[in-house]
């Protein structure tokens, strides 16, 4: 669209998501700690120099640095502050008007020997207005004297960063006698004359005075808050000083949710690698579908000739598996263009996320009315069939989505029935794994690679192309690492499985123990963060599970459902035991057990799920629930099982919508990130501006596409890359460790060079 540079659209426009949260055009703001902001201006002398207005932003920016300040400094005086800590010196100079004495200030800057200021910030025409009653001849002489620092102010941008403040409109109705001068009609022609005067000498220099008129469009929204008409609500004013900090200290402190004024970050190595790389793929299938093109010409030609219909020479397995190979990284290289566009360069806009309930709950309404129109018959009716778990994937997955997107992390109840959603998630891959290994007893390395693959082929090609760490992408990491604690503790001698078992009932007892011997270590782990952190910090699985240099996240991710893996083994094979002795009817249309049990459990299951949901609705404190939440999630996600199965017309349907859904979800959780949401999930994508509900729908329709795109990508390249025979299989093996070996290589040389 327009283009430019986002500080521009930070200084002068935006508007407001409810009432206190001011959004920048095109852009996205952070919200800076005391201790970040300590960070940024260490050893910065800042200056603001003005009226009684400028005053107010002075105070509201020194408690972003020390919140404990008190406005207690002379009204009509200078006011300094300085934090010895950080060595940083912030002065408010008292010069009400644009004269003389506030030309030799400036002056001294920049001609003396006295220390310039690394930020000015300056603005006042109230008290000119006021002290000559809203005379002509007062305008003309601001006028007259803003050009004569106008040269000064831009000779000191050149070494500083200097913000002219534009004045701000007024509530004439609550102004006092003695300003009923001030009008908005006067406060607009002030404006005018420095808009025009500043920087007329310097169009088209990059060392220019920054014009910070954003605050005049917050002034309209909130001047009706204000005490005395005059002076900003210290709402307003304290964003006015957010702005500021962002302004600043973004290309500095690099805040993954602060976008605007963060320049482009250059390209890696790996990242040059991973560009020239898929731009190989994309000419050399372009090359071979040229070739296939120009054979199938010549061999139609001489068929038409000879008459007779030739089969062509040419052995065409090895060239289709060639095709599809680079077919694949050629589609591959193309999206992976696209989640680079939206998310590393300053092409699209980024919007931050405003929850409201309504924003979180009427999508829900709408999706849950679509799933259940698209209901169909299941091809079986077993307990937790392929059909019912996609659909429960794909139901949970909308649901995160919109939980994503609609920022409803900040409302508990839903944070807390989210947890259960992604609890519920790694139940399935404790049923679903457990059950694999317990009654096709294989343990072959052609299994463990091609879950391996599939898990992780998306986010390791996004570690790559978008410069992020494994476990930035937690939930792959948790799944895969899940996936391999079930396939030990199932393969480890001795291997006990269902055909085994079936022959003599102790090996039952033998599994239970080695289940019990997992939920230990589970436990020990749990408690012992210092033992954790050993385990995962030995290289290269530190390079794997560190977050911000350390492991820390990862310990915090892992605890939060650390025993719901174990819980759906424990079903799993409960269930597989229960089926093996007939104990349960699976028949369409029958009752899971015999109605009176049934109608007993389903009473239960109710009862269960309510309580739970109004536990979690009655949460007042995130860390308490989330110290609880392990031990208590699988009490909702059994209660759903049964009630979701027991009655037998239930069972036997499922909605096809969700399960359409619950086939791509990995993909869908993950691409989210990148194309959909903005700033590593911080903020929202903005591809149509101005069109809110227009916009999530177009992105959502790209995002879904390239999700079910990825998706039957993964798959091919499954095909190829994981072969079933061993000796092949082998060989790619030995190329992956290669691969990896290079990549950790190049990573150093990376972080070697960032430091």
């Amino acid at each position: 669209f327009k283009g430019g540079d986002t500080c521009e659209y930070l200084l002068s426009s935006g508007r407001f998501l409810g009432e206190k949260v001011w959004q920048p055009h095109s852009c996205m703001m952070h919200k800076y700690k005391n201790s970040e902001a300590k960070n940024c201006l260490i050893d910065k002398y800042i200056v603001f120099i003005g009226d009684s207005r400028i005053r107010q932003l002075f105070y509201s920016f020194i408690k972003l640095i020390n919140p404990q300040v008190k406005e207690e400094g002379s009204k009509h005086g200078n006011i300094p502050f300085e934090d010895k800590s950080a060595s940083i010196k912030v002065d408010f100079l008292w010069y009400p008007e644009v004269n003389g004495s506030m030309r030799q200030r400036i002056k001294s800057w920049t001609e003396g020997s006295v220390a310039k200021p690394h930020i000015m910030v300056a603005g006042a025409a109230t008290w000119s207005i006021k002290i000559h009653n809203g005379s002509n001849e007062a305008l003309t002489q601001y006028k007259i004297n803003i050009t004569s620092i106008a040269p000064l102010l831009e000779k000191l941008a050149k070494s500083s960063d200097v913000y002219w403040v534009l004045q701000d409109p007024v509530h004439e109705d609550m102004l006092s006698e003695s300003r009923k001068m001030i009008t908005n009609e006067k406060i607009d022609a002030y404006n005018e004359a420095a808009v025009r005067i500043l920087n007329s000498s310097s169009r088209n220099s990059k060392a220019k005075v920054k014009l910070f008129s954003v605050s005049k469009l917050i002034a309209q929204e909130t001047i009706m808050q204000s005490a005395d008409g005059l002076h900003l609500p210290e709402s307003s004013r304290d964003t006015n000083a957010m702005i500021l900090m962002n302004v600043y200290c973004n290309k500095i402190m690099k805040p993954i949710d602060g976008s605007c004024c963060q320049p482009q970050p250059p390209l890696t190595l790996i990242q040059k690698f991973a560009f020239c790389f898929f731009t190989l793929s994309i000419i050399g299938y372009l090359i071979i579908n040229l070739i296939h093109r120009n054979n199938f010409r010549k061999n139609k030609c001489t068929d038409l000739e000879s008459g007779e219909e030739k089969k062509p020479a040419i052995s065409t397995t090895n060239v289709s598996t060639l095709e599809m190979l680079l077919h694949s990284f050629c589609k591959l290289g193309l999206i992976m263009t696209y989640f680079y566009l939206c998310d590393r360069a300053n092409l699209f806009m980024k919007e931050n996320k405003f929850y409201t309930h309504s924003s979180f709950f009427i999508p829900i309404v709408y999706i849950l009315v679509l799933g259940v129109f698209y209901t169909e018959n299941t091809k079986e009716t077993k307990v937790l069939n392929r059909e019912q778990t996609d659909e429960w994937k794909g139901w949970m997955q909308l649901v995160i989505l919109i939980y994503h997107i609609s920022g409803a992390s900040t409302f508990l109840p839903v944070y807390m029935h989210i947890r259960v959603l992604v609890a519920a998630y790694l139940f399935q891959t404790g049923y679903g794994h457990f059950s694999y290994f317990w009654v096709k007893g294989d343990f072959g390395v052609y299994r463990v690679c091609q879950v391996l693959f599939r898990l992780n082929f998306l986010v390791m090609v996004l570690c790559v192309v978008m410069d992020r760490p494994y476990q930035f992408y937690y939930f792959v990491p948790l799944v895969t690492v899940w996936f391999m604690v079930i396939y030990a503790t199932l393969a480890i001698w001795p291997q006990i499985v269902q055909k085994k078992a079936n022959g003599n009932c102790l090996w039952h007892f033998g599994l239970l123990l080695k289940l019990i011997c997992l939920l230990t270590c589970i436990y020990f782990l749990s408690y012992s963060q210092g033992a954790f952190e050993k385990i995962f910090s030995f290289w290269p699985l530190s390079k794997c599970f560190e977050l911000n240099g350390n492991v820390y996240e990862w310990w915090f991710r892992w605890k939060l459902d650390r025993y719901v893996v174990f819980h759906g083994m424990l079903f799993a094979f409960i269930y597989l035991a229960l089926q093996k002795r007939q104990m349960i009817s699976e028949g369409k249309g029958d009752p899971l057990f015999s109605n009176r049990v049934s109608n007993v459990l389903l009473f239960i299951s109710i009862a269960s799920f309510l309580t739970y949901s109004i536990w979690a609705s009655s949460c007042k404190n995130k860390t308490e629930c989330n110290e609880l939440h392990p031990s208590v999630s699988v009490v909702q996600i059994l209660a759903f099982i049964l009630i979701r199965n027991i009655p037998g017309y239930v069972r036997s349907v499922y909605s096809s919508f969700f399960a359409w859904f619950g086939k791509i979800s990995l993909e869908l959780f993950i691409c989210q990130y990148h194309i959909w949401l903005a700033a590593d999930t911080k903020g929202i994508l903005v591809l149509i501006p101005g069109y809110p509900v227009f916009n999530v729908l177009v992105s959502t329709f790209i995002f879904v596409c390239v999700a079910h795109e990825i998706s039957q990508i993964t798959n091919d390249l499954a095909q190829i890359v994981v072969p079933k025979d061993n000796s092949t299989l082998l060989k790619r093996l030995l190329c992956v460790a290669g691969f990896f070996s290079g990549l950790l290589l190049f990573s150093a040389m990376q972080d070697q060079s960032r430091h």
